[in-house]
């Protein structure tokens, strides 16, 4: 799993708004991570699969979805210094969007696992996605063709896996699905 940049040194989101453009980074309780060169295009395939079905059944209606890059300060009320860049994510409360992203925690969050962050997808954001309330938090696996879907109940995630066959319900959105083999197509 990747180590943070710089472990003596505490930023929040003043600093990380002073940073190169050029660069992509998250935060992660006041941590520096650089982010991944360019996802491999299967990465794109997919994120563009799975965010154009929600952008679909989401015309019209309140919720609207968002691709990477797209900043969300998960604790823009307190410490603010954790700002993640989730691949996908789904926002319901337009008074959360502002600025360069959301702040507070989405309805729904996507990551798509590259191999140099998927033990920070699957662990260290998990935790942060869970601490904030994130109603539902998809970990997609593009090596075994695998979603696995957390669901925020009772202030835990509820996991549910699905393979590259099924329609995955999204119950974060009442009466949308994915259909997987859809998405995994490449």
């Amino acid at each position: 799993m990747a180590q943070p940049l710089c472990k003596d040194e505490h930023y929040t989101y003043a600093d990380y708004l002073t940073w190169n453009d050029n660069e992509r980074y998250e935060l992660i309780d006041g941590e520096l991570y650089m982010m991944s060169p360019a996802p491999v295009w299967e990465h794109q395939s997919v994120s563009m699969s799975i965010s154009g079905q929600l952008y679909d059944f989401l015309r019209d209606k309140p919720c609207k979805v968002f691709t990477a890059p797209f900043d969300v300060r998960l604790n823009a009320d307190t410490g603010d210094d954790t700002v993640l860049q989730p691949d996908i994510v789904v926002i319901c409360d337009p008074s959360k969007l502002g600025g360069t992203g959301c702040i507070g925690a989405p309805d729904m969050v996507v990551e798509i696992l590259s191999p140099s962050t998927a033990g920070r997808d699957r662990i260290v954001k998990f935790q942060q996605y869970l601490k904030a309330g994130v109603r539902e938090y998809w970990i997609v696996d593009m090596d075994t063709k695998t979603v696995s879907v957390n669901v925020l109940k009772n202030g835990q995630y509820v996991v549910n896996k699905y393979g590259e066959a099924d329609t995955v319900p999204v119950h974060a959105l009442n009466g949308c699905t994915i259909s997987l083999p859809d998405v995994f197509v490449i």
